[in-house]
């Protein structure tokens, strides 16, 4: 299959604007089969949040936002899928073209606004194969124009506790005005409360689902602070480090990178891996971490995880380098975890003071 995409699919998906070849892509993925890659190794199975995944590697939210395709991305080889971000109602997201390729240095910048076909049409698909198995996330978002935006988190919840393996909490998207102010201590414990309270209310129903909260990689070293303090007493079951960067690195050569937006790729790692490992050190092991944010390959995949990343979340690599990546980056860390004479959990953050130098 990758040899197909590389010579074939990415062609004629890069003569596409970048939006239309991400549906494009949507659409293939439902509509042709896709045979199942085979298990992965036994040493990349991982237990994080009450949950075993079978391999630390999943795809990032931002991809599959409205859950139509989980099934066929789990077939590709990922440990684990993660859908969203899905807000209570629909919503166009910002104008386009919204999404812009970085081909020189391997990122994207996108502005998308939470795009969302709402929860009731994301909740049917993911209702409707619920009895197939594999660990599907659902990350959570507010409305633009929402008057209660800890509110829209909480009917999240509520919408679908039935269909989600764990929920993700997204309060760090550049692309929805003022959201980003949810990071805020007295904000993000109110929020924490609520969401909190709402999986506890249904956890009878449907069993406890793992809440994660995902932020920014562009907190500084005070407000990461306040983040942890906040998500460790609230008892938050982990987080994801970190959403899309405002930052723009000087090494960028494309000329799409004074777009406005959020910025991911390869010119994330190293911001969004320092934050990893500085907040892999404040979190003291209460609760695991998913790195995500530059991953391209298996060297930079096993630096997350010595930075602390329990799991891994890719997404903007496979615009360059396509479904042949997830092997390669399973092969390359069994044969790192192999080299190395330890388990894989006994090298999570094995390297954390390292990389969270100068944070």
């Amino acid at each position: 299959m990758s040899g197909f995409v590389n010579k074939v699919a990415r062609p004629l998906l890069f003569a596409l604007e970048a939006e239309q070849a991400h549906r494009a892509t949507i659409a293939a993925l439902k509509f042709l089969p896709i045979p199942a890659a085979p298990d992965p190794d036994p040493s990349l199975a991982i237990e994080a949040f009450g949950l075993r995944f079978p391999a630390p590697l999943g795809m990032a939210p931002g991809f599959d936002k409205g859950g139509e395709v989980p099934d066929a991305l789990l077939r590709l080889g990922f440990g684990y899928v993660e859908v969203g971000t899905i807000t209570p109602l629909p919503q166009e997201g910002n104008p386009k073209p919204r999404v812009f390729r970085l081909t020189d240095d391997y990122g994207v910048i996108n502005r998308l606004g939470f795009n969302s076909e709402g929860h009731a049409v994301a909740h049917a698909r993911l209702a409707a194969r619920a009895d197939r198995g594999g660990i599907v996330g659902v990350n959570v978002g507010a409305n633009k124009t929402s008057a209660d935006r800890a509110g829209d988190y909480v009917s999240g919840i509520r919408a679908f506790a039935d269909v989600a393996s764990y929920f993700t909490i997204n309060i760090s998207s550049p692309n929805t005005p003022g959201l980003r102010d949810l990071q805020q201590a007295a904000a993000l414990d109110d929020l924490l409360a609520r969401v909190t309270e709402a999986r506890d209310e249904l956890s009878a129903l449907h069993g406890r689902k793992p809440l994660l909260l995902k932020i920014a990689p562009d907190l500084t070293a005070e407000d990461l602070d306040d983040v942890v303090r906040v998500a460790r007493a609230r008892a938050v079951d982990g987080m994801i480090i970190g959403n899309t960067t405002i930052e723009r690195p000087p090494t960028l050569q494309s000329p799409e990178a004074r777009e406005a937006g959020g910025l991911s790729g390869r010119p994330l790692f190293e911001l969004s891996t320092k934050m990893l490992a500085a907040t892999y050190l404040r979190v003291e092991g209460q609760f695991p971490l998913i790195g995500v944010g530059g991953i391209d390959g298996p060297d930079t995949a096993f630096a997350k995880i010595e930075a602390g990343a329990s799991l891994l979340q890719i997404y903007s690599v496979l615009v360059f380098e396509g479904p042949g990546l997830i092997k390669e980056i399973h092969d390359g860390l069994a044969e790192a975890i192999r080299l190395s004479g330890r388990g894989l959990p006994d090298l999570v953050g094995s390297r954390a003071a390292h990389f969270s130098a100068g944070f």
